[in-house]
């Protein structure tokens, strides 16, 4: 089999590491980079670095990765699906909804694959929390927190926390518990002279039930990335930022102590760590990518759940900034 022509737009502090997973992955050749900025990391190697997404394209290739600022996500990738090019785009999808409806509307329009690099799915802790939790290992879903927290990314412009980061969260939350936001209640602040918020705190609900809240900012002196799912059977808990994933059971041992029994609820269980294989997850995402193409299913992000992950953070925004929640459309 032929491999794939890939082409990568943009080769900053994201795009430097799509060039070198993309070089890794069987099956894909990188033929081209383009950046208009240059290539600041020495990536490229022995190809040229190109001007723009027109000159990436008439290259010829298969596949791209476009990993420029979000405002010129829409540009590009309404090129790419004019001219037949399955594309995966960096999260957000792009920095508006109307934007981002173009987008999926254009990949649908072409029959193209469509993708959003929303990387936390394929995170090895995350990945094996979803399998366990599809085996049943936790019983019902009651709630998922996520925390994200870290110091200010120098590299971020042109968005905010939510769109940058939250929607980490929003997207693995909906992922793991295979269910879309119904309701969300957001706060923002903004602490550090930027126009974008630097801190959001979203509150809500899935269509399911489950309880939901994610905590964003990039106010924090430590990096934070903790996934917390609650249910019948207990809770896990899984560190992103190690792809380290535990389980805290709810015990089964009586408690005798009568005033610890009626505080908690549940008691204390068993804790244990699972040992599991640990894939970079861009490398594994880049994978899932080729295979989509190659008419595989996969738990790529399509363009439609990326756009859906947009619409939930807009509406957190929309929340933060008139007070009140917010109540999102199901989807068709």
């Amino acid at each position: 089999m032929v491999n794939l022509r890939a082409g990568l737009l943009g080769v900053g502090m994201m795009g430097r590491h799509h060039a070198r997973v993309l070089r890794e992955v069987e099956g894909v050749d990188l033929v081209a980079i383009a950046d208009p900025g240059g290539d600041p990391h020495g990536v490229a190697g022995d190809l040229p670095v190109l001007a723009d997404i027109d000159a990436l394209i008439n290259v010829g290739i298969d596949i791209a990765v476009v990993a420029v600022p979000t405002r010129f996500h829409e540009d590009a990738a309404l090129k790419l699906a004019a001219a037949g090019v399955h594309t995966l785009v960096e999260k957000p999808i792009a920095d508006s909804i109307e934007a981002g409806q173009r987008m999926v509307d254009a990949f649908a329009a072409a029959g193209l694959v469509g993708a959003v690099g929303h990387i936390e799915r394929f995170n090895p802790a995350l990945q094996e929390m979803r399998r366990r939790i599809e085996a049943d290992e936790l019983g019902a879903v009651y709630q998922v927190v996520t925390r994200r927290q870290g110091p200010f990314p120098s590299r971020i412009a042109d968005v905010g926390v939510a769109k940058d980061l939250a929607s980490h969260d929003v997207d693995l939350t909906a992922w793991v518990v295979q269910s879309d936001y119904e309701i969300v209640f957001a706060q923002t602040a903004f602490k550090s002279g930027r126009e974008h918020e630097d801190m959001i705190t979203i509150t809500g609900r899935t269509a399911s039930g489950v309880i939901v809240n994610n905590i964003v900012n990039w106010l924090s002196p430590m990096k934070e990335r903790l996934t917390v799912v609650t249910g019948e059977k207990g809770a896990f808990v899984a560190d992103t930022s190690t792809g380290d994933l535990t389980f805290y059971a709810n015990g089964t041992i009586p408690l005798e102590w009568e005033s610890v029994s009626s505080f908690r609820g549940v008691s204390e269980g068993d804790v244990t760590r699972y040992a599991f294989a640990k894939r970079e997850p861009l490398k594994a995402e880049h994978e899932a990518f080729r295979d989509a193409v190659l008419g595989k299913q996969t738990d790529l992000v399509t363009m439609e759940q990326g756009q859906r992950t947009l619409v939930v953070v807009e509406a957190a925004l929309d929340s933060a900034r008139a007070g009140t929640a917010q109540t999102l459309r199901p989807l068709a």
